[in-house]
């Protein structure tokens, strides 16, 4: 198995897809709007994936954060809010911001459950600033490090609850960017005491099953490396400060913040200490070229990965969709009332 997440090219594989993925044996695969077109077909594309590889608990990952950055879309799928909202219920009512943090990540769990996705690229754990970029804005979860952690928790939670795995995102704090690293690479000039602030949220969910890393320097631990590229980042401050010990991926490795081949940059994660590199494109040439310079998945990182996978288990007493999000909307309704 190949320590790497790709991505794919149309709603359904092509013959040179079925064959190269069948032959390279990725860790998994994560989906973007452009292999969506109903709950049929990307259940079958899902599907399809897992009989490719014999494996049930296939990784099969999507960003559906709600708001903004949302994959599967209405009117096939409801709309699911941004973090914000949650942040400004905990305002007034913590325990019904957590209820309905909670409730949200358990309908989006039940819709991607049946879509065949097995893990979100959420929560966010991102401490929001004052003056960085909007990148984040209102995707996360507050300003202070203890309401994050608390929402961040009734994510995961919600999410497992309805069968799907949780990833928290970007280790080890994207809050302070300046710059959205899509576009370019932020450099955060803050001392470690500051930084401390931005750990406390990953530190207090450091059993969580997933975790990426955030393509921003930090020149405080590793001035010449962003943290997806920097041992020391990833060792010392990931593994070590933090104590997060689940399975770590790389945020996507065509973003612009980064620099050099994507086959270069795919070992360069490795050989800093992610489990996975992440290529989002299904750019057939770039994943060619990973695999053929990516190492096999070690065993480490393979016991990462088959925790995280075995971290959830889907009940069949599930409450109907419909009740998780009247049960949301009533208490983010707190918010206006």
């Amino acid at each position: 198995m190949k320590p790497v997440i790709f991505g794919l090219s149309g709603e359904t594989l092509t013959a040179q897809e079925r064959a190269f993925f069948l032959e390279a044996q990725p860790a998994g695969y994560i989906v973007f709007q452009r292999n969506i077109a109903d709950r049929a077909q990307l259940r079958t594309l899902t599907d399809d994936l897992r009989s490719l590889h014999g494996r049930d608990d296939l990784l099969i990952m999507i960003d559906q954060e709600g708001g903004r950055v949302a994959r599967m879309r209405p009117p096939v799928w409801p709309a699911f809010p941004p973090g914000a909202v949650f942040d400004r219920l905990y305002d007034i009512a913590p325990s019904s911001a957590i209820a309905a943090a909670r409730a949200n990540a358990r309908s989006i769990a039940l819709t991607l459950a049946e879509a065949g996705i097995t893990v979100d690229a959420l929560p966010l754990l991102d401490v929001r600033q004052e003056g960085a970029s909007d990148i984040m804005g209102d995707r996360t979860l507050g300003a202070e490090p203890m309401r994050v952690a608390a929402l961040g928790r009734a994510v995961i939670d919600g999410l497992a609850d309805g069968g799907v795995v949780g990833i928290v995102k970007h280790m080890p704090g994207h809050g302070r960017a300046l710059v959205d690293s899509h576009l370019a690479l932020p450099v955060v000039d803050a001392d470690a005491a500051t930084l401390a602030i931005d750990l406390e949220p990953f530190q207090t969910l450091r059993h969580a099953p997933m975790g990426m890393t955030a393509h921003v320097v930090y020149t405080a631990w590793d001035a010449d490396r962003p943290a997806s590229l920097s041992p020391t980042v990833i060792g010392t401050i990931i593994r070590q400060q933090i104590g997060f010990d689940g399975l770590l991926m790389s945020d996507d490795l065509d973003m612009k913040a980064l620099n050099g081949s994507i086959a270069d940059l795919a070992a360069g994660v490795v050989a800093a200490g992610c489990d996975l590199a992440l290529n989002c494109w299904g750019r057939m040439d770039d994943m060619v070229g990973i695999a053929d310079r990516l190492p096999d998945m070690t065993q480490v990182a393979r016991d990462r990965l088959d925790r995280a996978m075995a971290s959830v288990t889907r009940g069949t007493d599930q409450p109907p969709l419909e009740q998780l999000l009247a049960t949301r909307d009533t208490l983010l309704g707190l918010v206006t009332a």
